[in-house]
């Protein structure tokens, strides 16, 4: 009797896994969308271009992968499927997966403070990697770019006076809060853990670290990571990589941290990067921020960003219109890169036509 039992149980998981699809080097390919949704889709992520002022919805690369298969892609001059494209601020995304590895091994606490991994956060004891992670550092960060230059933290750090140490000029940052108290997003926070890391591994692991630990394994060969003159990944801004090869980090997230039979991120990680942080208050960004993603949840009673979506909809999204969205329940995986200029692009909508281009 046992040993019957053990035998189905045992076919069962042989046939769970067979279901299961996988990219190796190449993507497998599913029954591909078609139909006049897929033409509504289309009408909306790729309208005729134009090229003198850059207004409008620019999409370069849309990629949907359902149940680990490619249903659908459409690329956009220049852009194919071989160009690893500028990500922006899913590299923090990026980072915070990187991050996810080395917790599993155990090389440090949520818990931590940043100082113990980065001597310059000294000036700032209390503030630990969770309170970076979910951008609760209290630190006096101001995120702005083409609308108020000369006040921006994030121009300062990339291209004047931080560029050569990113870290350091985050870290010189004076607080507005004590940390905990307030959500604020950072993009110094992220070169920060960026920072952290290297303290962890030391620098001749790191340079290597997030090939050896995540892009490897996962089979990504298009990634290159900016960094600045310190040696300092550019955690919040400059990480490239192909549409097929960013939907690898989705499906890991998508399954929990699992990659075929290998837990490469714990659960707990997952459950961590998905939780909304506390401390954030209703409109103070476009979605919720989870653990360096962010959330299609309510907050203080406000509807879910992406209405048209499931609620457990997640996303690593980047400026001028880039995101990496992970629709676990569906069973979907969507990359969209672009080069949004005014603002016109909405993800409710194409979340809402991809849904519809899919459903049966």
């Amino acid at each position: 009797m046992v040993k019957g039992l053990l035998c189905v149980a045992l076919l069962l998981f042989t046939v769970n896994a067979h279901a299961q699809a996988w990219p190796a080097k190449d993507w497998p390919q599913g029954a591909q969308l078609a139909g006049p949704a897929v033409k509504a889709l289309e009408d909306y992520a790729f309208p005729a271009r134009n090229d003198i002022t850059h207004a409008g919805i620019r999409t370069d690369a849309l990629l949907v992968i359902r149940d680990g298969e490619v249903i659908y892609e459409h690329y956009a001059a220049p852009t194919t499927a071989t160009t690893p494209h500028l990500t922006w601020s899913i590299s923090k995304s990026l980072m915070a997966t990187v991050l996810g590895v080395a917790y599993g091994e155990n090389r440090f606490k949520l818990s931590d403070p940043a100082a113990r991994f980065y001597p310059p956060m000294k000036q700032h004891p209390n503030i630990t990697l969770a309170h970076l992670l979910n951008w609760t550092s209290g630190l006096d960060w101001q995120e702005d770019y083409e609308y108020a230059p000369l006040k921006s933290s994030v121009v300062a750090m990339l291209y004047t006076r931080g560029r050569a140490d990113m870290a350091q000029f985050a870290a010189d940052t004076t607080p507005f809060a004590a940390p905990d108290q307030a959500f604020r997003y950072s993009s110094g926070d992220s070169n920060l853990l960026s920072a952290a890391l290297k303290g962890m591994l030391g620098h001749k692991a790191y340079v290597d670290y997030p090939w050896t630990a995540l892009f490897t394994p996962l089979g990504i060969r298009s990634a290159a990571w900016e960094s600045d003159a310190n040696e300092t990944f550019v955690a919040s801004s400059y990480a490239y990589m192909t549409a097929r090869d960013l939907a690898r980090i989705g499906l890991l997230m998508a399954r929990d941290g699992r990659w075929g039979e290998r837990q490469l991120l714990p659960k707990d990680w997952v459950a961590f990067n998905r939780q909304p942080v506390a401390q954030y208050q209703a409109g103070q960004d476009s979605a919720v921020p989870g653990g360096h993603w962010w959330l299609n949840r309510e907050a203080q009673g406000t509807p879910r960003p992406w209405p048209d979506a499931p609620d457990d909809t997640f996303a690593a999204l980047g400026h001028w219109g880039q995101a990496l969205y992970v629709l676990p329940e569906a069973k979907l995986v969507i990359v969209r890169y672009g080069d949004d200029r005014d603002g016109s692009y909405r993800h409710n909508e194409l979340l809402k036509r991809v849904l519809a281009a899919v459903q049966p």
